[in-house]
């Protein structure tokens, strides 16, 4: 309780009265940078201070009049779903000039602007710093010039800067994700999902180029997410060789039987040596059966010698080495464009909050920071250490360190490599152990995949990763259909590494999902484990899973045949699994959610006076409803977990009669569907609609089982990847450990685990642990850290509420160097 009436103390401090914050754009433009200025601005004027839009970035700064405007809380309304910059934003030569950067600050100084938010990538943000170095002496000029009287000076002596990182690239060191990378990601997927509906009609090959400059993020990332074959990065020039060895890797892809295959390279990749691409002499395989084979090439890829790698040559040597019809498609702009995805929307509003605040928080001795995402936290950095660290990337693969290149990437990046190499090889079936093999253990064992509950987006992904990354680990992979009741069924069957080609893009369960828990069926299912062997056990589901692996480690006592190492991946649009932030499927489920908000507003904006009742699934969860509601703009979300009555229900209508006198004459309400028994989403309704009569309108919607549909979003795809990827590695180390005496036996805590994000790391989490803290009567955590984030969706609807700041982003140091990770 002490801890809360400090943090409230200290909100209550940071007031923004008699400051003022400008806020631009610059560089290349990201989609989620409107939701970033549009935070800025509402926090600004929520706590006190003026807001000045900041027109074309630097050149805006430099030119002075109009284009730096005041902002009002209106003219951010409608900015979160439009994608690009709504200020405009320029690359400005003047400001590189001593005199351009006097002119700037003297328009700031005329409108007493000593607070900077810049949205940019690092270019944009080393200038800013380095305008707030010359500060002090720009002042100086400005006074000797009689520009400025001395008053003026002194009255804006401290110039703070606090940066955002906005960038399709994610090119910037310091952070996991800048703002626009996910939705460029949601562009490139878009893009090869309907490539491959029509390439499945003809045996081609595409080669795919994607942007990124001299970071290949985009390009590996899209690789994870699509499944593809061969990938071609800055940062992993391919060894000598290279050309024969992809040719060789499509041809036996064709030749499994396969339907699909896919190359992806990044946009000026280079080789190691440096020389013209060589065709190699790699025999042509007419007989190969796969339709597809599609290359993505990130811009700015190379080879091991420097060399640009371009589409144009892969499509050459793949014409050349095996004849197949190959055809290239160059993404370009496109990446850039449409709407921002809710991560980035959500990504945005949290960074710039957290922007103001630093703002309001800074001193004279504070040096200039960016705000960042590390796991799922918010943290500040200082600025140039977080450039400096960018420009040594640079440094390292200049100098063809390349190791040292990915290291510096930050941990993000290094994740994303490590999970594609596990994926990208395939061992000859010569290279896997035989049973005669005298081992000091058995390396070869049966490990069962399933899904349990719910259906989810991207736990096809997860168990495509899964089986072949268990392949690689030398492991004997079994699909379990139709989950626990399938098990004790004996729906089991081996599953191989074709068996699973092309699930990365396949949404819902291929496996099939049920809700029935063990409990009942125990004896059945042990004997299930004997009868094929199973020495292991991943499953992949929401809270049913969770509650699965529970009891059967609660039934170790009675049924030996349990001792053996068990895994849950949490997936589930509810986001409700204890023990973890994010579950696989609640990314692709809030994007649903999102469009058709988008959709929802935009009819209302033609009718006027509208608001439209919206209730999301998520059991008692409200995860979807409050992130929904703070990634679309809504008005007001009701939940479960923050109980209401009918004074809050009576005051939302009374706010949303005040806001019909604006400008913004619509409003949005969502409601998660158990949040309250009571107050019904026909009862909000009927309420809104006699209580709103005469000043709006009422309409209701119910989003239903379309949450839970569609094609898996980047994020979940490759969250399903990497995660599965883990876990099998996880157990591959507890079958070691626990084989003894010919046989599995592992009967502690440790082996029977949920794997889950938390905060910054992904954590082996015993399920017994987590009981506590489950609250299992509503299937959902004691604990939630989104619900901090709900305040900030009241703040940015215009409510007034207290906002819980100490987990705000205090300012740390960038990592350089960290522990070397054993897997």
């Amino acid at each position: 309780m002490a801890k809360r009436q400090d943090t409230k103390k200290f909100f209550e401090n940071l007031s923004g009265a008699g400051k003022s914050i400008g806020v631009l754009t610059s560089g290349g433009d990201a989609q989620g940078m409107n939701a970033a200025v549009r935070a800025v601005v509402r926090m600004g004027i929520y706590v006190g201070a003026k807001v000045y839009f900041v027109h074309e970035g630097y050149q805006g700064m430099v030119d002075g009049g109009d284009n730096i405007e005041e902002a009002s809380w209106e003219s951010v309304s409608s900015m979160l779903q439009v994608g690009g910059t709504v200020i405009g934003s320029a690359r400005c030569k003047e400001f590189r000039s001593h005199e351009g950067r006097l002119k700037a600050a003297h328009h700031l100084v005329q409108r007493d602007i000593t607070n900077l938010c810049v949205i940019g990538g690092d270019g944009s943000l080393t200038g800013a710093n380095l305008f707030r170095e010359e500060w002090s002496g720009l002042l100086e000029e400005l006074v000797q010039q009689g520009l400025i009287d001395e008053k003026a000076a002194q009255n804006n002596s401290e110039l703070h800067i606090v940066g955002m990182v906005g960038s399709i690239d994610n090119d910037f060191c310091g952070t996991d994700m800048t703002i626009g990378t996910d939705s460029a990601l949601h562009r490139i997927i878009e893009v090869v999902d309907a490539i491959m509906t029509t390439a499945q009609s003809h045996q081609r090959t595409f080669v795919l180029e994607v942007m990124g400059r001299h970071c290949g993020y985009l390009a590996l990332v899209s690789a994870l997410a699509c499944g593809a074959d061969w990938v071609l990065i800055p940062e992993m020039p391919p060894e000598d060789g290279w050309e024969e060895q992809m040719c060789q890797k499509l041809s036996e892809s064709r030749s499994r039987g396969s339907r699909l295959n896919i190359i992806i390279v990044a946009e000026g990749a280079i080789d190691r040596q440096g020389k013209a691409i060589t065709v190699n002499n790699v025999k042509d395989n007419r007989a190969d059966k796969k339709r597809l084979n599609i290359i993505i090439v990130a811009e700015g890829a190379i080879d091991s010698h420097n060399k640009p790698i371009t589409t144009d040559h892969i499509k050459e040597l793949v014409v050349s080495c095996l004849g197949f019809d190959t055809r290239v498609t160059i993404l370009g702009h496109v990446q850039r464009g449409g709407t921002p995805s809710a991560f980035d929307r959500i990504l945005a509003s949290r960074m710039g909050v957290e922007a103001v605040l630093a703002l309001l928080e800074a001193s004279a001795s504070t040096p200039a920071c960016v705000v960042s995402l590390c796991g799922n936290q918010a943290v500040r950095l200082p600025l140039m250490e977080c450039v400096q660290m960018t420009q040594d990337v640079q440094k390292a693969m200049d100098e063809k360190n390349f190791e040292e290149a990915v290291r510096l990437r930050g941990r993000s990046f290094e994740n994303n490599l490590n999970t594609y190499k596990l994926l990208s090889y395939r061992k000859a079936d010569s290279e896997l152990p035989n049973e005669e093999d005298e081992l000091p253990y058995n390396s070869s064992f049966n490990v069962a995949v399933l899904n349990v509950g719910a259906p989810a987006a991207g736990m096809n992904a997860a168990v495509r990763s899964a089986v072949r990354v268990g392949i690689t680990e030398g492991h004997k992979m079994f699909a379990v259909n139709d989950g626990f009741e399938g098990f004790y069924k004996g729906q089991i069957k081996e599953i191989k590494w074709g068996d699973v080609g092309g699930w990365t893009g396949q949404g819902g369960s291929i496996l099939g999902t049920k809700r029935t828990l063990p409990a009942k069926h125990l004896d059945k299912i042990a004997e299930q484990i004997r009868i094929h062997n199973i020495n292991a056990l991943l499953v992949i589901g929401g809270f049913e899973a969770f509650e699965c692996l529970l009891q059967l480690y609660e039934a170790r006592t009675s049924h030996e045949d349990f001792c053996i190492p068990m895994c849950v991946l949490p997936a589930t649009i509810s986001n409700n699994v204890p023990g973890t932030d994010l579950s696989i499927g609640a990314d692709t489920s809030l994007n649903a959610i999102v469009e058709t908000c988008d959709r929802i507003k935009q009819s209302a904006s033609g009718t006027k006076r509208r608001v439209f009742i919206i209730e999301t699934m998520g059991g008692y969860c409200g995860y979807l409803a409050s992130v929904g509601g703070l990634a679309a703009g809504a008005d007001a979300v009701y939940i479960y977990e923050e109980p209401f009555d009918i004074r809050d229900l009576q005051s939302n209508v009374e706010h949303l009669t005040e806001k019909m006198k604006t400008g913004i004459q619509r409003g949005l309400v969502l409601r998660n569907e158990n949040s309250n028994e009571n107050f019904t989403t026909d009862f909000i309704y009927q309420l809104y609609s006699e209580e709103g009569k005469g000043v709006f309108d009422c309409r209701k919607n119910v989003l239903g089982h379309m949450q839970q549909g569609g094609a898996p979003s980047p994020f979940d795809r490759n969250f399903g990847t990497k995660i599965a990827a883990k876990a099998i590695q996880w157990i591959s180390r507890k079958l070691k450990e626990s084989y003894k005496e010919g046989k599995v036996f592992a009967n502690t805590e440790d082996t029977a685990c949920l794997l889950g994000m938390r905060r910054r790391a992904m954590v082996f989490q015993p399920v017994v642990q987590l009981k506590d803290q489950t609250d299992f009567v509503h299937r959902i955590p004691k604990e939630q850290w989104w619900l901090k984030l709900r305040p900030l969706m009241k703040i940015l609807a215009k409510y007034k509420t207290s906002y819980d700041v100490s987990d705000s982003g205090q300012l740390e140091h960038v990592t350089r160097v960290r522990p070397k990770k054993v897997d």
